[in-house]
């Protein structure tokens, strides 16, 4: 760790929160280029995510880590990644910095060149990371938010539960940013209904928080990512598809795939073949890269390949009383 000079990050706006203290800070140069912005905006939930943000070339992000809640900036520079961060948790997020800029992410022998996309984008991106939060709860909350839903509503739901029963992030945030909750099984049923989040997901969230422990213990002590699955399914209201958007998320999971998502098939189909495809299409296609899947997924989407719309978005579904 390396305490740098006041004032290289951004200076504290007026609503400062009271006691955030002196930021630890570093510089982490990490050993090869990496894109490292990029791999941290991936957690990001929605535009207004009050966990995540980006204001002037630095994202900020609040987490409730081991030692506390914390508010980590970050920005990449010529000579490496700068990084401050606030609070309790402050030495847990400078430490973890690596790994959520995707220091633990060796794409080792990955062949780009079975498909001509996939080696023309893996060519302009030989930096891309997959990041990981080593944060598996608050990764498998975030993921059942998005269960069956669309992305407007899940980060809806996501931005009214953590602005009201979050806990708000120290530091000099450019707006008031806040953690995820410490109880998620003490929010009532009405918040949650108000939120826009339907009722099997707030079941799933609420019984899941009360194995908290045990679930982030075994997660964490799993040999593989099947191992990991089978720890996560194990709570009621978990598939494959959560499970998948968790290892994503907390582990940087290179091979997770989000069978059974809305969109995903379709994009693989599409950009490896021309057409569309269902799961099994999919888990077909990307059969040749196995250990390496979730990369070519993220690849896809670099790439700017998309298929062409036929018809208007999928409209949210809202079902609270008015």
């Amino acid at each position: 760790m390396t305490t740098l000079a006041r004032g290289r990050m951004p200076r504290p706006p007026r609503d400062v929160v009271p006691d955030a203290g002196r930021p630890v800070e570093t510089v982490y140069r990490p050993s090869t280029p990496i894109e490292a912005q990029r791999a941290i905006a991936f957690q990001q939930r929605g535009a207004h995510d009050p966990a995540q943000l980006t204001a002037g070339g630095v994202i900020w992000r609040a987490s409730r880590t081991p030692a506390g809640i914390t508010t980590i900036a970050v920005r990449a520079e010529r000579h490496g990644i700068r990084a401050a961060a606030w609070g309790p948790g402050a030495e847990w997020a400078i430490a973890q910095l690596p790994r959520l800029c995707g220091a633990d992410d060796d794409p080792g022998d990955f062949d780009a060149s079975r498909h001509p996309l996939i080696a023309a984008t893996h060519h302009r991106h030989p930096g891309l990371r997959l990041g990981r939060t080593d944060l598996v709860f608050d990764a498998l909350a975030s993921a059942v938010f998005e269960q069956k839903v669309t992305g407007l509503q899940a980060f809806g739901a996501w931005r009214a539960i953590l602005t009201r029963y979050g806990e708000r992030a120290p530091g000099p945030t450019p707006r008031p940013m806040f953690a995820p909750p410490a109880d998620w099984h003490s929010i009532p049923s009405w918040a949650w209904h108000r939120a826009g989040l339907e009722p099997p997901q707030s079941r799933t969230l609420v019984a899941a928080a009360t194995r908290r422990e045990s679930v982030e213990r075994a997660a964490d002590a799993a040999a593989s990512g099947d191992a990991r699955d089978r720890v996560l399914t194990s709570l009621r209201g978990v598939g494959l598809w959560t499970s998948a958007e968790t290892r994503i998320r907390a582990y940087g999971d290179p091979d997770a795939v989000s069978v059974g998502d809305y969109h995903v098939a379709h994009e693989v189909g599409y950009a490896l073949t021309g057409h569309r495809v269902d799961d099994d299409g999919m888990l077909e296609l990307l059969e040749p890269w196995r250990g390496q899947r979730q990369r070519v997924i993220r690849l896809i989407g670099l790439s700017g390949v998309r298929e062409p719309r036929r018809g208007p978005r999928l409209a949210p579904e809202d079902h609270r009383d008015r």
